[in-house]
């Protein structure tokens, strides 16, 4: 009998893990079991809705969903729909790629104000994630101020300051893209406790922010190096010089006519929110960079504004049944394995780090591992997950009710756009034409 393996997540991770499994063995069947009825997890949800080139790997997902060997369960939670330890008792492997949906606390005073999100919420938020659509950030402000030193901060900030113009090519989620292209918001702050030799921006994503029609980017020359110190590789060395080089650029470029900021803010850490219950600005404390560490220096100023945005990393929530590591938010494991039959890819296994691709490598591994530890089959597999979710009458969306939804979101697209999302999981499974009625896969 083939091999009967479960994948909790149907984001890069868990799709990277499931192409590798049947890369490797005929004789295994992969069902990904996903807690919306959309699959793909942050290319849908995460990446920015203006880099479409980056959500294009999607279309190999969708080859492998589509294989005779995958069974993809959408609408299902795992811990409330159902257990890990009964999708254990079903599966010879449960493969945990749920990701690191969490945003990680500011933790400094004043953080629980009225106006402070953390961007795991507000990127969800323009994306469309159902999970977020109600967050109604309050965006009547003129100036924002995003904490964090990597792409997901340039990304936000680039989506807050574009035209309407310039993202009409983009899956911006309706109701944000009102929001945002209303708001008064003339300054964006992007804040980093390290220097510009330490952040984590790729060159293209920081590049283009010189590249905006409206708004032009705003750094101190006094804050540059003019030289990188300390050991690295050649290669880490030529990513940081490109940085400095486009950041040299910003500093040198004239005054024109946008009517938009976005200033980056080097060796500063928050360490208060002001306003009392409504955001009114952030109190900042100079840093000094030693190193690679930042050390406080004393000196500290203020920077009004009216919202804040953290973006300084994730966790994921604790799954019952899988043991966590509360220092790092991630399932405890040991190179991917967990326990006996329970393994963990992608950012639930290490963090939120690396790129799309960087979830390949642990595809790979867990299916060399699972091949390596487990050789015969007694579980049911699919069979017994219909049976159960049949049982508990718990409506579930397969690969191709997902196409269906998916070809209405592309037929809704205004002029130029991709797609206009469904940010409801109702008015998804509205499209299906079963909102309410258990809903069989076709794919068995």
């Amino acid at each position: 009998m083939p091999l009967q393996i479960a994948v909790i997540g149907a984001g890069p991770s868990g799709f990277y893990t499931a192409a590798s499994l049947l890369r490797e063995s005929e004789e295994c069947r992969v069902d990904i079991i996903e807690a919306l009825p959309t699959p793909y997890g942050l290319i849908r949800g995460g990446v920015a809705p203006d880099h479409q080139s980056t959500k294009g790997v999607s279309r190999v997902f969708a080859k492998t969903a589509q294989d005779r060997r995958v069974g993809y369960y959408g609408n299902v939670v795992v811990g409330r729909d159902i257990t890990l330890d009964e999708l254990r008792a079903r599966y010879d492997a449960v493969v945990i790629a749920a990701g690191a949906p969490l945003d990680r606390p500011l933790g400094i005073p004043g953080s629980d104000a009225a106006g402070v999100y953390g961007s795991a919420a507000f990127v969800g938020w323009y994306n469309g994630h159902p999970d977020f659509r109600d967050l109604n950030p309050d965006l009547n402000t003129s100036a924002v101020a995003v904490i964090g030193n990597g792409n997901v901060a340039v990304d936000i900030a680039r989506v807050l300051v574009k035209t309407p113009a310039e993202m009409a090519d983009s899956d911006l989620a309706e109701h944000a893209a009102a929001a945002i292209h209303q708001a008064p918001i003339k300054d964006v702050y992007i804040i980093g406790r390290r220097g510009p030799v330490e952040a984590k921006f790729t060159n293209k994503e920081l590049k283009e922010m010189g590249a905006l029609k409206e708004c032009v980017p705003v750094v101190d020359p006094a804050q540059l190096p003019t030289v990188i110190d300390g050991e690295m590789s050649d290669h880490e060395r030529a990513l940081r010089e490109k940085n400095l080089a486009t950041l040299r650029g910003f500093a040198d470029r004239p005054a024109g006519n946008e009517h938009k900021r976005v200033h980056f803010v080097f060796c500063s850490k928050p360490v208060e929110v002001l306003g009392g219950g409504q955001v009114k600005g952030l109190r900042m404390v100079r840093m000094r960079v030693e190193a690679g560490r930042a050390f406080e220096t004393g000196e500290t100023f203020e920077i009004p504004c009216g919202m804040v945005v953290s973006a300084i990393g994730y966790c994921m929530p604790q799954l019952a049944g899988a043991p966590g590591d509360e220092t790092s938010g991630v399932v405890a494991n040991d190179d991917g394995r967990v326990s006996d039959g329970l393994y963990v890819v992608g950012w639930a296994k290490r963090g939120p780090s690396g790129v799309i691709g960087t979830n390949k490598k642990d595809g790979r591994t867990a299916a060399r591992q699972i091949l390596q530890d487990i050789s015969e089959s007694g579980r049911t597999g699919g069979q017994g997950l219909r049976s159960l979710l049949s049982k508990r009458k718990v409506v579930w969306v397969s690969f191709e009710h997902w196409l269906q939804i998916d070809a209405a979101e592309e037929a809704a697209a205004p002029p130029g756009a991709p797609r206009r999302k469904f940010s409801r999981i109702k008015d998804m499974l509205a499209v299906i034409g079963k909102p309410t009625a258990k809903l069989l896969n076709p794919a068995g």
